[in-house]
């Protein structure tokens, strides 16, 4: 989808990982390992500037909060924290984009950490130039909250519990012909486990937008 508007993708070879579950148990060694990791590998690309595109919410999020936290002296965490964007804001920054029509509703739910952290308005920007009529939903937490979901017994009840408030009643209620959206994997795994839908990150949304402007 990048290359369709004209960019040059570089994917890392190197497996890096931003460490967010390793915050959540108190293991900030290794997190700070992991983030040293990935300034190392794209010292590279932040030296010429190249912006880094994350995908999850909950990832990008590490490197505007807890990065800058963990590593508040370091100029290169910094230059790594400033070059990391959403898609959504970064296609939303870019006048020459010209965002393909996509004459659909959808009902859009927003991340924990793209709401709080991160915040919404590229999305919505990018949904408005391409024609999507969406709902944005006022739902609170999937529930799912990373692996807590994932976790036997009490935790996975208070998951189930938390999502049933709000987000799944909505999802079930939504037209057949309604596209469900959300960029967190946990909330689209919520979603996934709990209905008979499957939601769309922001990317699927515009590569199935480009796809069916080139028939």
């Amino acid at each position: 989808m990048l290359e369709a508007a004209g960019y040059e993708v570089v994917v890392p070879l190197q497996n890096l990982c931003c460490g967010r579950l390793l915050y959540d148990y108190g293991m900030l060694d290794r997190a700070k390992r992991l983030l040293r990791n990935i300034i190392d590998e794209l010292r590279s690309e932040l030296e010429r500037g190249t912006p880094i595109i994350g995908l999850e919410p909950s990832c990008v999020s590490v490197f505007k909060d807890e990065l800058l936290n963990l590593f508040p002296d370091d100029a290169d965490a910094r230059r790594l924290s400033e070059s990391v964007t959403l898609l959504g804001d970064f296609l939303a920054a870019d006048t020459s984009w010209s965002a393909p029509r996509l004459d659909v509703k959808a009902v859009v739910h927003a991340h924990c950490h793209h709401k709080s952290v991160l915040g919404t308005a590229g999305d919505k920007a990018v949904l408005e130039a391409m024609g999507v009529d969406a709902n944005w939903l006022d739902d609170g937490c999937c529930g799912m909250a990373g692996a807590f979901g994932f976790e036997a017994g009490e935790h996975y009840e208070v998951s189930v519990k938390a999502g049933e408030l709000a987000l799944l009643p909505n999802v079930r209620n939504a037209a057949p012909d309604e596209l469900i959206v959300t960029n967190g994997f946990s909330c689209r795994e919520q979603i996934g486990q709990c209905t008979d839908r499957a939601a769309l990150h922001l990317a699927d949304i515009i590569h199935l937008a480009v796809g069916r402007a080139q028939h």
